[in-house]
Formats: structure tokens, sequence, C-alpha cells
């Protein structure tokens, strides 16, 4: 944990740096991709030790597929090389390290170069093997017209940005950010004179990034006070579940479960203001003028704690992994798109129960509360009291569906999660 804070930490100096004096206007783009891709290196090689030789070898096996598969087959044979690699050191982790989390976790950065190489590789597919009528407007936005260049390809997977905690990103958004197009292509979306402008404004995202440190913070502050106080594994204690009454326990199931929060809202924050100090991941201009710098953004933290459905929650949570799962499973799935989506989620994440448990009832709750959605929600349209209603009920429900079904992704195993279901 302290050198994966450190790595970020530095990295957000180095990312500065980068932006500033190996900007496109100082530094080819081969420079930037190359500084890129050993300050990377060397993050996984300080952070992981021997364990980042997985990183490299899967990294290494996919280029040779990317370049030697045929583009009909390429996001086939790449996903399955990464989906299998990654599940093999998810086995690992239970068989070898019986339910413990390594000193030395690779897995999480494992998990992010398995999600770029089948995003690249399906990119790519729709790209040189497809059809332009074939595809929807975002794959054709996103097709990968040429195979990358090695040096492209490392820089991609490796970057010291991304290296240790994502995001995962689409491959020509950062090929439009190393070579200096970034932010210009969606400047020019915008009419500018209209406005005002003589040219092009500047956005810095300095205000971006200073923000984002503050919640940063924030969630270190409530992990350090909040986690260490109210851990999950109270709410099957033996006494708890004796003494306390049933609503008492659901509303200790939601306290801990917002305690559970604050170290993915500091690790997604974190990775977000390095890659914007860098000056990746500018997303055009609001409706009020205000430059977005939310490109890779990873969690909306307000939406998640207002949320009145399944549907919004999980659209606000690991952003990034679910628009993963929507481009390389759900538009591509022949059959039970939801169902296929959810299983792969799982066994993307590992292969402990506890994430089994969690996604296979994420399914059920998805489909339950599409079905109240679609049947209940026009009847309590019709004034603004009964909407008011209709939105404080459903955001009970929804807070506790939630904490009820990811509980288990954090006990693990199946005695803990049967004994909570129970």
């Amino acid at each position: 944990q302290i050198n994966f804070v450190a790595c970020q930490l530095f990295a957000l100096l180095a990312a500065f740096w980068f932006r500033i004096y190996l900007g496109p206007s100082h530094a080819s783009s081969a420079v930037r991709h190359a500084f890129a891709t050993l300050f990377g290196i060397y993050f996984a090689v300080f952070c992981f030790g021997w364990y980042s030789i997985h990183l490299f070898v899967l990294v290494v096996m996919n280029y040779g597929i990317m370049n030697m598969a045929s583009i009909p087959n390429i996001h086939r044979y790449s996903f399955v090389v990464a989906m299998g690699y990654l599940t093999l050191c998810h086995i690992s982790r239970i068989y070898i390290f019986h339910y413990g989390i390594l000193t030395t976790d690779f897995s999480g950065p494992l998990m992010i170069i398995t999600q770029k190489i089948t995003t690249l590789a399906c990119q790519l597919h729709d790209g040189i093997g497809r059809q332009a009528e074939e595809l929807t407007a975002e794959q054709n936005r996103l097709a990968v017209k040429t195979r990358p260049s090695l040096l492209e390809y490392l820089s991609y997977l490796l970057n010291f940005m991304s290296i240790i905690a994502g995001p995962c990103s689409n491959y020509k958004d950062y090929i439009a950010f190393i070579e200096g197009r970034h932010v210009h292509m969606k400047l020019l979306e915008v009419n500018w004179k209209q406005k005002g402008y003589d040219r092009l404004p500047d956005p810095s995202p300095t205000g971006a990034v200073m923000y984002k440190l503050c919640i940063t913070l924030v969630s270190l502050i409530l992990f350090l006070t909040l986690t260490k106080n109210f851990p999950m594994a109270y709410i099957i204690d033996n006494e708890f579940l004796d003494k306390t009454p049933f609503l008492s326990r659901l509303g200790y199931l939601y306290v801990v479960t917002q305690a559970a929060k604050p170290k993915y809202y500091f690790a997604w924050t974190l990775a977000d203001a390095v890659n914007n100090a860098a000056g990746y991941g500018f997303s055009g201009v609001d409706e009020r003028g205000t430059f977005r710098w939310d490109l890779l953004s990873n969690l909306n933290i307000w939406n998640i704690e207002t949320a009145t459905s399944f549907k919004m929650y999980i659209e606000n949570w690991n952003i990034q992994t679910a628009a993963w799962l929507k481009r390389v499973c759900y538009d591509r799935a022949p059959w039970y798109p939801t169902a296929l989506t959810f299983i792969l989620s799982a066994l993307w994440h590992g292969i402990y129960p506890g994430y089994y448990f969690t996604f296979l009832t994420g399914i059920l709750i998805t489909l339950a509360a599409r079905a109240i959605r679609n049947n209940c929600r026009r009847y309590f349209l019709s004034s603004v009291p009964l909407k008011i209603a209709y939105d404080v009920v459903t955001w009970v429900v929804t807070q506790l569906a939630v904490s009820y079904t990811v509980a288990p992704f954090v006990m693990l195993a199946v005695e803990p999660t049967i004994k909570f279901y129970k």
C-alpha cells in the first residue's frame, strides 16, 4: 500500500513534468511514448518486484497475437489469451496464497492491461475487419485502422499514468493525447467565434487536478477512520446477529458498505488526477462553458450516493470498466447480453466465490429494478409530492439493494456469505 501511494504521488509529479517539459510542442511523439513507457515499467518493477514479469509476459504474448492472428479472429484470440492468463493468476491467489491479498498484489495492473488488450483488439477488428455500416456510431468513432507499432503498443499498455491503477482508455484517445491532438479535437466541437473568442482557448487541467486531489485527501481521511472502525466482518458476528433487530442490521449493513467505499474513491480519483496532470482526460465543454476533465473519470460520487435506481448506481461506479464491458461484451454478445456481461465482470474481478455471488445477484437485481421502473414509475409522475416520495423510496431501496449485493464481494469466501444471507 505504501509503494502504491508512493508510486502514484511520484507519477503525479512526473505527469506535471511530462505536460510542461515533454508537451507535444517540446518533444516528438516517439520521445513522449518512450518516456511514458520506461517510467511505467519502472513503476511496475518498483511496486511489484519480480511479480511484474506477469504484466510483461501478457503484453508480449498479445503483441504476437496482434501481429500474427488474422483480423477476423484477432479479438477472439486476444480475449481468450488475456482473460485466460488473468484467470490463472487469480487462481494462484486462492490455491497458493489461501485467500490472502499479496503485499505485492500485481492483479490490479494485470486487470487493467487485460482491459486495454481486449479493447484494442476489438477496435482493431472493427477498423480493419468490418465494414463501416456494420458498426455502431461509437464503434465507428473508435475503430483503429492500422496495427500499432511496438512503441505505440507498449506505451498504450504500460504508460506510467495508468500502469498502477488505470483507468482503461481507448487507443485512439491515447494516441491523440500523445500526438497533441487530444484537446484540440474536443475544442473543435464548439463554435468559439459565436462565444466571442478570436482563437481556440487553452484549457488547463490544474483546477481539475487540485479539486480531485482534495477529494483524494478526504477519501484517505475517511478510509483511515471509517473503514477501520466499521469492518464488514462485524455484520456476521454471532453476538451482533443474535442481539440486533432486523432493521438495525439493515442500517448497519448500509453503514459498513459506505465505510468500504473510500479506498476506491481514493485510488480511482488519484489515478484520474495523475492522467489530468499529464494533460490527458479532457472531454470537452459543458453547457455552462466549463472545461471538463472527466474523460477518464472512474466514478461520479454524487450520482452514486444519490442513485435512485440500480442502473444509475452501476453507471456511475467504476465507469471505465463498465464502458469496457459494454464495448467488448454487451455490444457483441449474440444472446443474453446482460447475463454474459455480469459473468464476464465476475471472471475479470477474480475467482473468489464472493464475486460470483455479487454479480449473479446483480443480474437479478438489475432485471427486477428494470421491471419495477418500467411498470410502476409512471404512476408517480403526476405530481411533485408523489415524485419526491417515489425518489425517496427508490433511493432507500437502491442503497440497501446495492449493500446486499456487494457484501459477498468484500467477504470473498462462501461460508461468511451464506451466514450473511441467512
